[in-house]
C-alpha cells in the first residue's frame, strides 16, 4: 500500500477537523487557488516529513492542487493526529505514512518511504528527512533540487551541515522566515505549549513558579503566557542578551540549579540537549510538572532521571509519567518529554500556521523557478514571499495599514536629505 495509517475509518472525522482548520487559513486558501489554476508543481515528486496535523494537511492539499506527487511522513512519534492521516489518504489521495504513537523503528521506516519516493523537492521539520538522505540515500542527492525546513533546531543542524560542508543539497530556512518565527514561535508555541500542559495535568498556573528554558521566540511566547494566566515565571539561559531582554521583560532570571528547587511547572524550549538534568531532578520539589516544547526529547535528561528514581508509574494520567524517587517525591513527565504541544494538545492554532505554511508553499514554488540556480547551502526565504504573506494576513484580518507618500519614499532613498 502507498500508505501507514492508524485506522482508516477515522477518515470522516479528520476530514472535519482538516476543514475546521482551514476556514481560518485564509492566505494558504489563496495560494491553493492560484496553485490549482496554474500548477507550478506539476510532476514534481515531493516528500514532507512534518507534523501530520490539520493545519499541515491544508498544506499538504496546497501542494497536491499545484501539482505535487506527495508523501507525508511524521517528523515526531507523537505528533500524529490518525483522523487526520486517514482522511488525507482517503479524501485526497496523498501517501501518508504516519502512526501516533509509533516506535523509533518504524518512525524511520516511514522516512525512509519518504525517501525511496525519490523527492526532487523535500519538506523537514527536524532535518531527520534530509540527515537520513545524505547519511543512507546519498546517491539520491543528484535528484534533488532542493528543501525547505520548517523549525529551529532543523535549521540549527542544516547550518551546521553547511559549516562542515556535508550539505550537499540547496535549503531554505522557512524557519527563520519573519512571518514564521515572529509569529508561529511566539504566539503559536506559546498559546499551544500552555495548552498541552493544563490539557495533561489540569494544573492551575495562576501562583505557581513556572520555569522556562530559553528565552528564544517560542520562549518569549510561553513567558508571555504563564505570565498572562497569573504565573510567576522565571527564565533559564545561557545567552547573556537573552537574559538581559528577559530581565527587562519583567521576568526572574537565575540558572537552572537555583530554579530546580522552586519551580513548580518547568518547560524547556531551546533546541539543546540535556538541558535539565539528574542534578536538577534531584532538587526538585514532590509534585514538579516537567515538560518540553523543543523539537526533540533530547531535552530533558530522561535517561537520567529513570536512573535516580526508585520506579515509574506510566500513565498516572494521559500522557503523564510517575517517576517516584526513593524519598518519595513524584516527579511528573508530560508526554515522554517529547513536544508538549502536540502530545498532550493540538499544535498550533491554525490561524498562526496559516502564515507558516502559507510561507512554506511559496519557498517550495520559489525553489522549483530556481532550479539549477541554487548553491549547496542555507538560503533566507525571500523578503517578497514575508511581505506578501503579511499583506495578505492583514487584509483577512480585515486590518488597512498606511503607504508611504512619494516624498517619504524619496526621503528614505536619500542621503543629502538631512534635518
Amino acid at each position: 500500500m502507498d500508505y501507514h495509517v492508524a485506522d482508516m475509518s477515522l477518515a470522516a472525522a479528520g476530514k472535519k477537523r482538516i476543514d475546521w482548520a482551514d476556514q481560518d487559513m485564509k492566505v494558504l486558501q489563496l495560494v491553493r487557488e492560484r496553485f490549482s489554476k496554474e500548477k507550478p508543481l506539476a510532476g514534481m515528486k515531493m516528500s514532507a516529513c512534518l507534523h501530520v496535523t490539520a493545519e499541515t494537511a491544508n498544506l499538504c492539499r496546497a501542494l497536491a492542487a499545484g501539482g505535487a506527487d506527495l508523501l507525508l511522513c511524521a517528523s515526531n512519534p507523537l505528533s500524529t493526529q490518525d483522523d487526520v492521516a486517514a482522511s488525507l489518504v482517503e479524501h485526497d489521495g496523498i501517501k501518508v505514512y504516519a502512526v501516533r504513537g509509533e516506535d523509533n523503528d518504524t518512525y524511520y521506516e516511514h522516512i525512509r518511504a519518504a525517501i525511496e519516493h525519490h523527492p526532487v523537492v523535500t519538506m523537514d521539520d527536524g532535518a531527520d528527512l534530509v540527515s537520513m538522505i545524505h547519511s543512507d540515500y546519498a546517491d539520491q542527492l543528484g535528484e534533488i533540487i532542493g528543501s525547505m525546513e520548517e523549525t529551529t533546531t532543523g535549521v540549527i543542524r542544516l547550518r551546521a551541515m553547511a559549516a562542515d560542508g556535508a550539505l550537499k543539497i540547496p535549503v531554505v530556512a522557512v524557519n527563520d522566515a519573519q512571518t514564521k518565527h515572529l509569529f508561529d514561535n511566539r504566539y503559536g508555541t506559546g498559546q499551544s505549549t500552555i495548552d498541552g500542559i493544563i490539557r495533561a495535568t489540569d494544573v492551575l498556573l495562576a501562583g505557581k513558579n513556572v520555569v522556562a528554558a530559553g528565552y528564544g521566540y517560542c520562549g518569549r511566547g510561553f513567558s508571555m503566557r504563564a505570565r498572562g494566566m497569573g504565573a510567576n515565571v522565571i527564565v533559564t539561559e545561557v545567552d547573556p542578551v537573552k537574559a538581559i531582554e528577559a530581565v527587562m521583560d519583567g521576568f526572574r532570571v537565575m540558572t537552572m540549579e537555583d530554579a530546580a528547587v522552586i519551580g513548580d511547572v518547568f518547560c524547556t524550549l531551546t533546541g539543546n540537549l540535556n538541558v535539565i538534568r539528574p542534578e536538577h531532578f534531584d532538587k526538585m520539589k514532590n509534585g514538579a510538572i516537567i515538560s518540553n516544547s523543543g523539537h526533540f526529547n533530547v531535552e530533558l535528561d530522561l535517561d537520567g532521571l529513570g536512573k535516580l528514581a526508585d520506579h515509574i508509574k506510566k500513565d498516572v494520567r494521559k500522557n503523564v509519567d510517575a517517576y517516584v524517587m526513593d524519598d518519595g517525591r513524584r516527579i511528573f513527565v508530560l508526554g515522554q518529554g517529547r513536544l508538549v504541544n502536540l502530545a498532550c494538545a493540538e499544535g498550533h492554532p491554525a490561524s498562526v500556521m496559516d502564515m507558516s505554511f502559507a510561507t512554506q508553499a511559496l519557498a517550495t514554488e520559489y525553489v522549483i523557478k530556481s532550479k539549477g540556480k541554487l548553491g549547496a547551502k542555507v538560503y533566507d526565504v525571500p523578503g517578497s514571499i514575508d511581505e506578501w504573506v503579511a499583506e495578505l494576513k492583514l487584509k483577512s484580518m480585515g486590518i488597512t495599514i498606511d503607504e508611504l507618500t512619494p516624498e517619504q519614499v524619496k526621503y528614505l532613498a536619500s542621503w543629502t536629505m538631512g534635518t
